[in-house]
Protein backbone atom coordinates (compact mmCIF):
# COMPACT_ATOMS: atom_id res chain seq x y z
CA UNK A 1 0.00 0.00 0.00
CA UNK A 2 1.38 3.38 -0.98
CA UNK A 3 1.32 6.02 1.69
CA UNK A 4 1.29 9.77 1.38
CA UNK A 5 2.43 12.11 4.14
CA UNK A 6 0.00 14.60 5.59
CA UNK A 7 0.99 18.23 5.58
CA UNK A 8 2.83 19.31 8.71
CA UNK A 9 0.52 20.10 11.58
CA UNK A 10 1.45 23.10 13.68
CA UNK A 11 0.70 22.70 17.36
CA UNK A 12 1.35 24.87 20.33
CA UNK A 13 3.69 23.40 22.89
CA UNK A 14 0.74 23.02 25.27
CA UNK A 15 -1.29 20.97 22.77
CA UNK A 16 1.69 18.79 21.93
CA UNK A 17 2.22 18.17 25.65
CA UNK A 18 -1.47 17.27 26.11
CA UNK A 19 -1.19 14.73 23.31
CA UNK A 20 2.09 13.34 24.63
CA UNK A 21 0.43 12.82 28.01
CA UNK A 22 -2.22 10.51 26.52
CA UNK A 23 -0.10 8.47 24.09
CA UNK A 24 -0.31 4.75 24.68
CA UNK A 25 2.80 2.69 25.38
CA UNK A 26 4.84 2.55 22.18
CA UNK A 27 2.50 4.94 20.34
CA UNK A 28 4.14 7.74 18.40
CA UNK A 29 2.85 11.23 17.83
CA UNK A 30 2.66 10.42 14.11
CA UNK A 31 0.49 7.37 14.76
CA UNK A 32 -1.75 9.39 17.07
CA UNK A 33 -2.24 12.09 14.39
CA UNK A 34 -2.87 9.43 11.73
CA UNK A 35 -5.48 7.67 13.88
CA UNK A 36 -7.11 10.97 14.86
CA UNK A 37 -7.39 11.88 11.18
CA UNK A 38 -8.98 8.53 10.33
CA UNK A 39 -11.41 8.81 13.24
CA UNK A 40 -12.35 12.38 12.30
CA UNK A 41 -12.94 11.41 8.66
CA UNK A 42 -15.18 8.51 9.72
CA UNK A 43 -17.12 10.78 12.06
CA UNK A 44 -17.61 13.40 9.35
CA UNK A 45 -18.80 10.74 6.90
CA UNK A 46 -21.28 9.42 9.46
CA UNK A 47 -22.54 12.97 10.09
CA UNK A 48 -22.96 13.59 6.35
CA UNK A 49 -24.86 10.32 5.92
CA UNK A 50 -27.06 11.15 8.92
CA UNK A 51 -27.93 14.56 7.48
CA UNK A 52 -28.61 13.02 4.06
CA UNK A 53 -31.01 10.46 5.61
CA UNK A 54 -32.75 13.25 7.53
CA UNK A 55 -33.15 15.36 4.42
CA UNK A 56 -34.49 12.40 2.45
CA UNK A 57 -36.92 11.62 5.26
CA UNK A 58 -38.11 15.24 5.33
CA UNK A 59 -38.57 15.22 1.56
CA UNK A 60 -40.64 11.98 1.78
CA UNK A 61 -42.70 13.46 4.58
CA UNK A 62 -43.41 16.62 2.62
CA UNK A 63 -44.21 14.57 -0.49
CA UNK A 64 -46.56 12.12 1.21
CA UNK A 65 -47.88 14.27 4.03
CA UNK A 66 -47.10 11.40 6.41
CA UNK A 67 -45.20 12.31 9.54
CA UNK A 68 -44.99 11.30 13.19
CA UNK A 69 -44.66 13.43 16.33
CA UNK A 70 -41.12 13.41 17.71
CA UNK A 71 -42.23 12.15 21.14
CA UNK A 72 -43.86 9.08 19.53
CA UNK A 73 -40.72 8.31 17.55
CA UNK A 74 -38.50 8.70 20.61
CA UNK A 75 -40.84 6.55 22.69
CA UNK A 76 -40.74 3.84 20.02
CA UNK A 77 -36.94 3.98 19.95
CA UNK A 78 -36.58 3.67 23.72
CA UNK A 79 -39.35 1.16 24.43
CA UNK A 80 -38.49 -2.53 24.60
CA UNK A 81 -39.34 -4.51 21.46
CA UNK A 82 -42.76 -6.08 21.51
Amino acid sequence: MNTTPLPPVRLTAAVREQIADVLLDGETLSHFVEQASIDAARCRKAQQEFVARGRASLARSLETGESYPANEVLDAMTSPAR
